[in-house]
């Protein structure tokens, strides 16, 4: 199957498209001659954006370099066409000392089947699943973290008894034993 990489590439983003509630999360990576965007879960990239900071803070207290100072952060919208390349199931972030940059892969969902335990290699050349590779300067790194962070915190209000996310309509909240919030 294709690994699409990118090194580096000229936009790595992630957007949304839909209402809060009902969003579908995209990665996009895009350079001159192709766009590639790939779906994931909500959770994947506030854990991807969480783990990005994590490893420049790292990086930052090996090596004593002030990786990236302020970073200009991306906030225009997905580039069109928007299609789906694949859905992403399995995601790694590793730090190149070489070329000082963060490396980002996420891996096509794998299909299970029963009794089907074929893993991928994560950063391996070849692989039985579509693969997306990016490689980012620590700038560019962190600037995509803070975006996705934002992405992240831009869908529905939580709940201020329970932490739950808040629909239009309210929701049933457990601390209120199941009385309706409705939302103003």
């Amino acid at each position: 199957m294709p690994v699409y990489r990118y090194d580096p590439p000229q936009r790595f983003v992630v957007g949304t498209v839909g209402e809060p509630g009902d969003r579908t999360f995209f990665l996009q990576a895009v350079d001159a001659e192709r766009i590639t965007s790939v779906v994931l879960e909500k959770a994947q990239v506030a854990a991807l954006a969480e783990r990005v900071e994590e490893l420049l803070d790292e990086v930052r207290q090996r090596f004593g370099d002030d990786l990236a100072a302020d970073p200009d952060v991306d906030d225009a919208p997905l580039q069109q066409p928007l299609e789906e390349d694949f859905r992403v199931g399995r995601m790694a972030l590793a730090w190149d000392p070489e070329s000082s940059q963060v490396i980002v892969e996420a891996q096509e969902a794998a299909e299970e089947t029963e009794g089907s335990t074929e893993e991928t290699d994560v950063f391996a050349d070849d692989s039985p699943h579509e693969v997306l590779r990016v490689h980012l300067t620590a700038g560019a790194a962190l600037a995509f973290a803070k975006r996705a962070q934002r992405v992240v915190a831009a869908g529905r209000p939580n709940c201020p008894l329970c932490g739950q996310p808040l629909d239009p309509e309210g929701h049933v909240c457990p601390r209120k034993n199941g009385y309706k919030r409705v939302s103003l």
